[in-house]
């Protein structure tokens, strides 16, 4: 169910809350709203819902053209997926769950019982193939490196050489902790993004001593050992966007209408391209951060040039399907990343058909590959069949496919991957002090606290509980 695609051509409203952006973020504001009885109305100009997260079916397959995944360790999503009626419909990983990393064209499984790649355990350290012995020695030698004293943020390529060497920062932080945002790892913000780690360093010195005496893999919890760190949906993640829009109500939702203006210090009236206008007591802003310093330019230019200031990187997404019979390889796990210096032109590829269950019929094999990302910028200004040609000459070796893809889809994500790079922390304590400039107005999304579904259905909902605050505050003091 969709709302749909036709605005409503209403005269002037009245809404407690005007939500910009009908992404997850928007989509999960509004819903934080709804359960509050606040009112609200969620404007997005696009022709659907879900930014990023979309999901189709296609002779028997199912595809997610955006994030395919729910990070259980990171609840706020599972939890808003239970809330709207999909709690029984959580599927999991299937086993074995296995990841890799592509090293001088072979690929090399993950060592078990890792932390974002970093070692818990001896036994699997040892025995893994994926690092140089003299690579091994100086990981194992971070118990030894003394911890960083001060507060200063670093790239997560730095914070990785400094504290595990050069070979673990090219094989495993540049692929892994950078890869899974499209970044560069010598600009991506090691505090902004992993501060499990910086934490870590702090308060023990070393990652290695940190995760062998807590290491959740070590004592995982029951739901984690036993049903794998991720949880997604049979149709896709886009069945959490329609169930979202079911819960909504359609009616709250409009479409294919760009906001142009908002005015007004608050009362706040947005005016649409459509003509149309919607009076608001306040705003929540959900939209990308280059066009959120669009809306509020004209309210506020330092404000406006702090959410310039955080760059996108734009990534493809290239869906195949073959038969079984055509791939050599296994397929066991759920794919693999490649570092920069393998040079093959992409930066993961994941087999949908051996991770979830249900994505392509018994006798048949899915599979998508990324690319883009800072890593290859100009990526999307290439057409389809060099993106498929790209993808082919990737797998080809690796997996032993042996025929062409029975079809292919590609997905492109002009700017779709926020960058919180070196800095984003003290420039988002610039932008909360730009804010309280302007009572009434919130912002949420990814390019702000926090990247990835959970994060932002987190961040969307504590800023909706904060709306609701700040409408009660004015209430009590008999603003209208």
């Amino acid at each position: 169910m969709t709302p749909n695609s036709r605005h409503q051509a209403a005269s002037p409203r009245l809404v407690d809350v005007a939500i910009i952006g009908g992404g997850i973020a928007g989509l999960a504001a509004a819903y934080e709203l709804s359960q509050r009885g606040i009112s609200f109305l969620v404007l997005e100009r696009a022709p659907r819902v879900g930014g990023v997260i979309f999901s189709e079916e296609l002779d028997g397959f199912t595809i997610d053209g955006g994030p395919d995944a729910l990070l259980i360790q990171k609840p706020a999503a599972i939890a808003l997926c239970r809330d709207i009626g999909l709690g029984d419909r959580l599927v999991s990983t299937k086993p074995p769950r296995l990841a890799y990393i592509q090293r001088g064209g072979r690929l090399h499984a993950l060592p078990a019982a890792s932390v974002l790649g970093i070692p818990t355990r001896l036994g699997p350290f040892v025995r893994t193939t994926l690092f140089s012995i003299p690579g091994k020695l100086r990981m194992g030698a971070e118990l030894f490196v003394p911890p960083r004293r001060d507060e200063a943020d670093e790239s997560i390529g730095a914070f990785m050489t400094r504290r595990f060497g050069r070979e673990a920062a090219v094989y495993l932080a540049e692929p892994l902790l950078a890869g899974i945002h499209a970044g560069d790892v010598d600009r991506l913000s090691v505090r902004a993004l992993f501060p499990r780690l910086v934490d870590a360093e702090r308060s023990h010195g070393s990652l290695l001593r940190a995760f062998r005496l807590r290491s959740p893999l070590r004592n995982p919890p029951s739901a984690i050992r036993d049903e794998g760190a991720f949880k997604s949906l049979p149709q896709g993640l886009s069945e959490m966007i329609r169930a979202l829009v079911l819960a909504l109500g359609e009616d709250r939702i409009r479409l294919n209408d760009c906001v142009d203006a908002i005015t007004g210090p608050g009362p706040f009236t947005v005016r649409m391209s459509s003509g149309d206008s919607i009076d608001a007591k306040a705003i929540v802003i959900a939209t990308p951060a280059y066009a959120t310093a669009a809306l509020v330019r004209d309210r506020d230019q330092v404000l406006a040039a702090l959410a310039d200031e955080i760059p996108y990187a734009s990534a493809a997404t290239v869906a195949l399907a073959f038969d079984r019979s055509q791939i050599r390889h296994p397929l066991t796990g759920s794919g693999f990343v490649v570092p920069r210096v393998e040079g093959t032109g992409i930066l993961a590829a994941s087999w949908l058909s051996s991770k979830w269950p249900h994505r392509a019929p018994h006798d048949r094999v899915l599979m998508r590959t990324f690319l883009g990302g800072a890593r290859d910028p100009g990526a999307l200004d290439r057409p389809d069949a060099e993106l498929i040609h790209t993808s082919l000459a990737a797998l080809t070796p690796l997996l032993g496919i042996e025929r062409p893809p029975l079809f292919t889809r590609i997905y492109r994500w002009p700017r779709g991957n926020a960058q919180h790079e070196v800095g984003h922390l003290d420039r988002m304590a610039a932008i909360e002090r730009a804010l309280t400039r302007h009572p009434g107005l919130f912002i949420t999304g990814s390019g702000f606290r926090g990247v990835g579904i959970p994060d932002c259905v987190a961040d969307a909902r504590t800023t909706a509980a904060q709306v609701a605050g700040w409408l009660r505050e004015q209430n009590s003091k008999g603003v209208s």
